[in-house]
């Protein structure tokens, strides 16, 4: 089952400088400096240590 984009929800979230140079460390690092990759990246090990 392919699901479109546009039936998510939309969130919006503020980051502290110190974060956007981390998402920026990730992004540089592992993603050729796609900062949305590494928010995914960011958001899914956070997710996952919720879930511990």
């Amino acid at each position: 089952m392919q699901r479109d984009h546009l039936d998510m929800e939309t969130v919006t979230v503020e980051f502290a400088a110190e974060e956007l140079d981390e998402i920026d460390d990730v992004a540089f690092r592992h993603h050729r400096d796609n900062r949305e990759a590494a928010i995914r990246d960011l958001l899914d090990e956070w997710l996952k240590s919720r879930e511990e």
